[in-house]
């Protein structure tokens, strides 16, 4: 266990630039307080030193800010970076050079007894206020955005953002949520679609609904130019006309009308 614990002091060097002697890490760093306390009750836990362990893990809780249930399962070199406000459940497991931020909640979604909490595997980074929830697995050097509601599986080396949480980037590469022709129609529209991946699922898919939309009337124009083109020869089809900025002016006084 002392070995173990001395890892946990040494990952702090590893990973945050502001941390200058093992004084200074031993006496001002809460993450570092709470996983000592926890690798202690852990141990209580698992000699059936049940209501002890409950005991002191509040006991951890009031001295940090940081609840990890003695049940939890940690791995080696885990790191809570400022710590307040972390929540980690009875079932939870994390694997070995995982970090966490502040205000990190690894919870259940469910009353029922047994596996509850989520799995981060090895090298997984969880960011400040990120909800992961739930008795599934986050993979290998996944990343979990800020603040982000993480309900299901995440592959391993995936980057996930947003409430609920989605996967924007993968083994490096970008995930794009939208097929070429959806890409397409949004360049011809002035709109970027690959911004879209920092958006909500709700605008998300309303965009994706609105390029569908528009390139299904965009077909249909399409097919009725070529039978008007059938049927008069001297039929010709020709660009919309580009709206002007006074086109627009009849508009905003009547806005600025309704505001005053």
């Amino acid at each position: 266990m002392f070995s173990q614990l001395k890892d946990d002091i040494k990952s702090v060097f590893d990973r945050d630039p502001a941390a200058r002697s093992w004084v200074e890490v031993l006496l001002n760093y809460p993450g570092v307080h709470a996983i000592i306390f926890h690798r202690f009750n852990h141990k209580l836990w698992q000699w059936n030193l049940k209501t002890l362990a409950r005991w002191s893990s509040q006991v951890a809780r009031w001295f940090t800010g940081i609840e990890i249930h003695p049940g939890a399962t940690i791995g080696k070199r885990f790191f809570i970076d400022h710590g307040m406000g972390v929540v980690i459940g009875e079932t939870a497991i994390i694997g070995d050079d995982v970090t966490v931020y502040q205000g990190v909640t690894l919870g259940g979604t469910s009353w029922e007894k047994g596996k509850r909490h989520p799995t981060l595997e090895d090298g997984v980074i969880v960011g400040a206020g990120a909800k992961v929830l739930g008795p599934f697995t986050v993979g290998k050097n996944a990343r979990i955005g800020s603040n982000a509601v993480v309900t299901k599986a995440v592959p391993e080396s995936a980057t996930v953002v947003g409430i609920p949480g989605r996967v924007v980037r993968q083994n490096g590469k970008k995930v794009v949520p939208f097929s070429d022709q959806q890409q397409e129609l949004a360049k011809k529209m002035g709109f970027d679609a690959y911004g879209v991946a920092d958006m909500p699922d709700v605008t998300a898919h309303a965009i994706k609904a609105l390029l569908d939309h528009q390139h299904a009337q965009d077909e249909r124009m399409e097919r009725m130019c070529g039978v008007l083109k059938q049927l008069d020869k001297n039929f010709k089809i020709e660009d919309a006309v580009a709206l002007k900025d006074e086109d627009f002016a009849p508009i905003e006084e009547s806005d600025q009308q309704n505001i005053g």
